[in-house]
């Protein structure tokens, strides 16, 4: 479905100052004809207090507000609903000050791509941009970023050839999550998903508009939702396996390698994390096999797709015809055959490609 773009992009107001409910007071009091003295007598408070109410040095609490409405007529809601105000602002304008001691970070994240796919709002303003990368994050502020993204969810994964940008990583991770949470799952079983997995192996030779809603439906039975979140520049991720709950895991999808044998290897190479490793970690396929949950994990779809009593025919599987019946000696699609033949260098990387079928994003 074709859609259109506005080229007007509307800006939310962010106030650099903040008003104190003292202004209202004196306004009120003026209009009165009375003065602070006055008003101090009358409301049973100090001359003192009146003026630091007024300067916005002291707050307006519940029993001044009270007392005020006495005096003034303005019911007491207004008194507290203005220091509320004025407070909240205060509070935000601080965190303003320090957010502006570390624009840096904000060059890590991918905002222009996200404002695009409209996860964030689009902001004139530095920091309420940066208030909106926080608020799609779901932190406070940066340096809990930093702890709860930045640190544990790709510290184990480090390699010498790993070219990812933890910003990037971060967000599409956490559009992996978003859509995750909007998928009403049934309780996890292990067993349960562990069949739905077999049952996911059948729908490799199916296409993409059967297979990708069938697959989420089984996922969802079993207590993991599927999420399938288009890549972003500088996150060379093909899959994420995460639990959002006790019991409810995330398995994140992307068409990076456009090719299907990529796509079901990088799937049920999750699954595998699911069904084996902690609920603690968060698991994030990137190339690289350092790790032995990752080397655990290809295992286990490598032994999904191709079961292990059939791995002895592979290497005599040279030409087109003999992979198309192998493959469907044993039910699955034949370009994930070919993507094995060339991973164990059975074939090279150039031969058999046209056995592949290329996904892309509707």
């Amino acid at each position: 479905m074709a859609t259109t773009k506005s080229n007007q992009t509307r800006y939310e107001y962010a106030p650099d100052y903040a008003v104190p409910p003292g202004r209202t007071l004196q306004e009120t009091i003026d209009s009165l004809g009375i003065d602070q003295r006055e008003l101090a007598l009358r409301s049973g408070l100090s001359p003192k207090h009146i003026n630091q109410v007024i300067k916005g040095v002291a707050s307006i609490t519940q029993d001044t507000a009270i007392r005020l409405e006495r005096v003034t007529g303005v019911p007491a809601r207004m008194w507290n609903a203005l220091e509320a105000t004025y407070r909240e602002q205060q509070a935000r304008l601080t965190e303003r000050a320090r957010f502006q001691r570390d624009p840096e970070w904000m060059g890590t994240i991918p905002t222009k791509e996200l404002t695009d796919r409209g996860a964030i709002k689009a902001q004139s303003d530095p920091v309420s941009l940066l208030e909106e990368v926080l608020r799609f994050f779901g932190v406070a502020d940066v340096d809990a970023w930093r702890e709860g993204w930045g640190i544990p969810q790709f510290a184990f994964r480090k390699s010498l050839t790993f070219k990812g940008e933890p910003g990037a990583m971060a967000a599409w991770l956490r559009l992996c999550e978003l859509d995750a949470q909007g998928i009403a799952c049934d309780p996890f079983e292990r067993s349960r998903f562990r069949t739905a997995v077999e049952s996911i192996r059948g729908l490799t030779v199916q296409e993409p508009e059967a297979f990708v809603p069938a697959m989420i439906d089984l996922c969802r039975k079993a207590g993991v939702a599927l999420a399938l979140v288009p890549e972003i520049k500088g996150a060379p991720v093909n899959g994420a396996a995460k639990w959002l709950t006790a019991d409810k895991a995330m398995i994140g999808l992307n068409l990076r390698g456009k090719s299907n044998d990529r796509f079901w290897f990088t799937f049920f190479h999750e699954a595998g994390h699911v069904l084996t490793d902690s609920k603690k970690e968060t698991y994030i396929d990137v190339d690289y096999e350092d790790d032995p949950r990752e080397q655990s994990a290809n295992q286990f779809a490598a032994d999904i797709l191709i079961p292990r009593e059939n791995t002895s025919q592979l290497p005599e599987l040279h030409a087109y015809r003999a992979v198309m019946r192998f493959a469907r000696s044993i039910g699955i699609a034949p370009g994930i055959v070919v993507g094995r033949l060339q991973r164990e260098g059975i074939v090279p990387y150039s031969h058999l490609n046209r056995l592949k079928v290329r996904l892309e994003w509707a």
